[in-house]
């Protein structure tokens, strides 16, 4: 069975070498192909999708610049499946994303949703050492920033808290979404200044939820770990919107 592929009516009809390197992909699951195996050689291909020699390349060339493929020269060389690394995925996603203009309540809506069933999955799961090293992680913002640059430190460090929350998720879609959601976050602080000036309510009340956060993941308290989290964001939401607004007004002030 073929995986489906639904395009709404708006997008551009794809090139021929983009439909060849779609074939591609679909042929590679259903071989249950796995990183690493070899892909037939450009003769094969040929044949086997009905395509001229320049088609192939090129869709071969689009698979590669997606990360899908991966193409060695001298013996036994070849091209060879590959598996897109989440750096990667992040990063094209990211791209997608560029032009979009998104503002913090929009990473926040989702983060509300989300992390907090991810908490309320990890209670009583997680072991002591990811539990040390969120505890690490918090005493990396003990006392508050003095400077913007120290602020803008501490909250790229709050939100690696929750990346390594996100590593953890039984459900790889879920991690994937979370950890993206706050790598975007985290660009978007430091690209727009939001750490500026520093807030210090911010930092004690993020402190203080991830704190009884990992008590609670520790002591595998499911509900009261999901409660806690969705405080954090909500508080984090309304603090980081205030913060954005003073950097617009500054902006229009200037």
């Amino acid at each position: 069975m073929q995986p489906a592929t639904i395009r709404s009516k708006t997008e551009p009809r794809l090139s021929r070498p983009v439909q060849v390197a779609e074939a591609i992909k679909d042929w590679v699951v259903e071989q249950g192909l796995q990183a690493g195996d070899r892909l037939p050689g450009e003769a094969d291909l040929i044949e086997r999708f009905g395509m001229a020699k320049g088609t192939i390349r090129e869709a071969m060339r689009v698979l590669e610049a997606q990360g899908l493929i991966k193409t060695r020269t001298g013996p036994g060389g070849g091209s060879f499946v590959h598996e897109v690394s989440q750096q990667r995925a992040k990063a094209l996603l990211g791209n997608y994303f560029y032009f979009k203009d998104l503002t913090i309540g929009d990473i926040y809506q989702l983060r509300l949703t989300l992390e907090p069933e991810l908490a309320a999955t990890l209670a009583g799961k997680l072991p002591e050492e990811i539990l040390c090293q969120l505890e690490e992680n918090i005493a990396e913002y003990s006392e508050p920033a003095t400077s913007a640059d120290e602020e803008r430190e501490q909250h790229v460090a709050s939100l690696r808290f929750h990346a390594i929350l996100a590593e953890q998720a039984q459900n790889p879609l879920l991690g994937f979404i979370i950890d993206f959601m706050v790598n975007l976050l985290a660009d978007l602080t430091v690209y727009r200044r939001l750490y500026s000036p520093p807030n210090t309510e911010l930092w004690k009340q993020g402190r203080d939820h991830q704190q009884r956060l990992v008590a609670a993941l520790r002591d595998g308290e499911s509900d009261l770990a999901r409660s806690i989290m969705a405080g954090h964001m909500e508080i984090a939401w309304t603090l980081m919107r205030q913060q954005e607004a003073e950097v617009q007004r500054r902006f229009l002030s200037e």
